[in-house]
């Protein structure tokens, strides 16, 4: 969250307050027993990491959604397949994000991430030389796996080395990862053609600026024994009342917000720039839209966080970013090529429920460790409720022979997304109702 929502004091209680995703530290104590000079060089390198390991959180998805026709040609797989393939990413954040705060507890934080790009660099030099869907997917796969790991502890590192500047470098990790969101789906098509036109070579390049990620983390593994002991002292913390955060309504609000909101992100970066190339907009203008519709993130992360976190009910917002989706969705259908900017554009302020759904989960516990508790819940659930939608997008595409009943879906799961969000914006919190 790019705000620390002002119901929330990192400093009390310690032993209650602090979590996985909300580690509590005191200022400057980036690394327990380091000179002033060692301290200032760490925090070099955890910047560095942390914008590095952002840039490599989405090129993996968006970069494969522009030359999707090209590799489903190539490896000839069927719409359905190609869903299957745009339903990863969600998969592998539901199952292997879930084990992040296990494996910071057991080999710390750092050593995590480290891990993880270096899971990133391996999946994206491998997929290239996949001789077949099944190879194809299995490379995809390490790759989100790291994509997932490194996702979830991306607020850890930032609380623990930043305590008292959260917001700011909360601010530099989204504008890095829109940064590369955009990036990896404006520049993949027109380098593969630059490249001689081989998408195993447009999609391999993305593996270079994942091994320059993995650098700057690996001094940062030795500093293992004091993130274990952080992170058991809070994990012991938010289990022992974990099993009520199911009784709450808002909890369970925010799952389906998040998951609808995923959904939505999901089908978009699986399958836009296809919407565009079938309407007639050529491969390289229409992963130009995309990047677009990604960017819109960049100044909309710092905005949106900072306006929730001043009202009481963020409802207004939910509806007014939902209306946005339902115009540009309408827009796509109606007249795909025409408007094809304004579409892009409605979409990537309607992609920005994923800011808000972040600043309503910390919104709406009094305490860090209920906003752990939360959070963990949140994004399990939603993430398990995004994965059907881009398969069923391409099953539907291939049985219907066009977009105009995949686009109406997409439309049409606005209406839940707006009304579990308004639920989920109401003033109250989870220790209320659990």
């Amino acid at each position: 969250m790019p705000d620390e929502p002002k119901t929330l004091d990192p400093t009390a209680r310690p032993a209650t307050t602090t979590a996985p995703a909300a580690t509590t530290t005191p200022p400057g104590a980036a690394v327990a027993g380091d000179s002033p000079a060692r301290g200032r060089w760490t925090l070099g390198l955890v910047t560095a990491g942390l914008v590095l390991a952002a840039l490599n959180l989405r090129p993996a998805i968006t970069s494969l959604g522009a030359l999707l026709e090209e590799v489903s040609a190539d490896l000839h797989m069927s719409g359905t397949v190609a869903g299957v393939l745009t339903s990863v990413p969600p998969l592998c954040f539901a199952v292997f994000g879930i084990t992040a705060p296990r494996l910071a507890r057991r080999f710390g934080p750092a050593a995590v991430v480290c891990a993880g790009m270096a899971a990133i660099f391996t999946g994206l030099i491998l997929r290239p030389f996949a001789g077949g869907t099944v190879g194809f997917l299995a490379a995809s796969a390490l790759a989100l796996m790291g994509i997932a790991v490194s996702n979830v502890l991306m607020p850890v590192i930032v609380k623990r080395y930043f305590p008292d500047r959260i917001g700011s470098m909360t601010g530099l990790y989204s504008m890095a990862l829109a940064l590369g969101t955009s990036m990896a789906a404006a520049a993949t098509v027109p380098m593969t053609a630059a490249l001689g036109g081989d998408w195993r070579i447009g999609l391999g390049v993305w593996a270079a600026i994942a091994a320059l990620a993995v650098l700057p983390w690996i001094p940062l593994v030795r500093d293992r024994d004091r993130a274990t002991r952080e992170t058991r002292t809070t994990a012991a913390a938010t289990e022992t009342a974990a099993p009520r955060i199911t009784r709450s309504r808002t909890a369970w609000a925010l799952g389906c917000y998040f998951g609808l909101q995923a959904t939505g992100a999901y089908i978009t970066m699986g399958w836009m720039p296809q919407i565009f190339r079938d309407a007639g907009v050529p491969a390289s203008t229409a992963g130009v839209l995309l990047a677009v519709t990604m960017v819109m993130g960049v100044p909309l992360a710092f905005v949106i966080p900072r306006l929730a976190t001043r009202m009481r009910n963020q409802g207004p917002i939910v509806v007014a970013l939902g209306l946005c989706g339902l115009a540009g969705y309408t827009g796509l259908f109606l007249a795909p090529a025409a408007g094809a900017w304004v579409w892009a554009v409605l979409l990537g302020v309607s992609n920005c429920s994923f800011p808000l759904a972040l600043t309503m989960i910390g919104m709406r516990s009094r305490t860090g460790a209920g906003v752990v508790r939360l959070s963990a819940f949140a994004q399990s659930v939603g993430y398990l409720i995004s994965i059907p939608g881009p398969l069923l997008v391409g099953v539907l595409y291939q049985h219907s022979g066009g977009w105009g009943l995949p686009i109406v879906l997409m439309g049409g799961l606005m209406v839940p997304q707006m009304i579990v969000g308004t639920l989920a914006g109401r003033d109250r919190t989870v220790e209320d109702e659990s």
